[in-house]
């Protein structure tokens, strides 16, 4: 038999206490609630995480417009990651955009990013596509043409170098008009934003537009 806790009010009734059984239940109670609460909080804070991220992804892209319509609608051309050095960051987008977003401005960084010794020490937590598209062979095979024609032009080695990002900026913009939705410009430079099983990255296109980076066999046709 349980045992109970009896007491006795002023007015002379019994008042009966919690049996063991009944402490079991509602510490049961509690245990499935906290199991349906604290993950849905985890995925709230994810969330608002992977938004945040997204912000910056529109704001790194409204200064890389900035700097496109004052290069003729030209992209910038360099690394696609900055370079670690210990010094601070070398390079990379961050160095090209430095008269637009200051090095130092929270947009370079995804809100779940924790990686320090990886993108948090090279200055950015996104990766810039055409920083890699200008090494694509389509794109080397006609600069490499253009260079060779150009040779005893009499251009100095500055104004030479400066003809081979123009070269690589014009035909990496070809690609992006051709296929607008194939190439992100930015994306996570690591999976941060867990949904479920999967690890999706959040990407800004060419457009502007900010969403879901899925992998190819995701978006190939079935």
């Amino acid at each position: 038999m349980g045992t109970h806790s009896v007491h006795t009010t002023r007015f002379g009734r019994v008042r009966r206490g919690f049996t063991i059984v009944e402490m079991l239940a509602v510490i049961g109670v509690i245990g499935v609630l906290m199991s349906i609460i604290v993950p849905s909080i985890a995925n709230v804070r994810r969330e608002a995480l992977s938004v945040s991220c997204q912000a910056n992804l529109r704001q790194l892209h409204a200064a890389i417009d900035v700097y496109s319509t004052m290069q003729r609608g030209l992209l910038p051309m360099c690394d696609f990651l900055p370079a670690a050095t210990p010094n601070g960051p070398v390079g990379g987008l961050v160095d090209v955009l430095g008269k637009t977003v200051e090095r130092d401005c929270k947009c370079w960084f995804c809100a779940a990013d924790d990686d320090v010794d990886g993108s948090l020490a090279a200055g950015t937590s996104y990766m810039y596509m055409p920083g890699l598209l200008r090494y694509a062979p389509q794109v080397q095979i006609q600069v490499g043409a253009l260079m060779m024609a150009s040779a005893g032009s009499g251009l100095t080695d500055r104004q030479r170098e400066r003809q081979r990002r123009d070269a690589e900026a014009k035909l990496v913009g070809v690609l992006y008009a051709r296929s607008p939705r194939t190439f992100a410009v930015l994306y996570d430079s690591q999976d941060r934003h867990r949904i479920g099983s999967r690890n999706p990255r959040n990407a800004v296109y060419i457009d502007g537009s900010v969403s879901v980076m899925r992998d190819a066999e995701e978006t190939a046709e079935p």
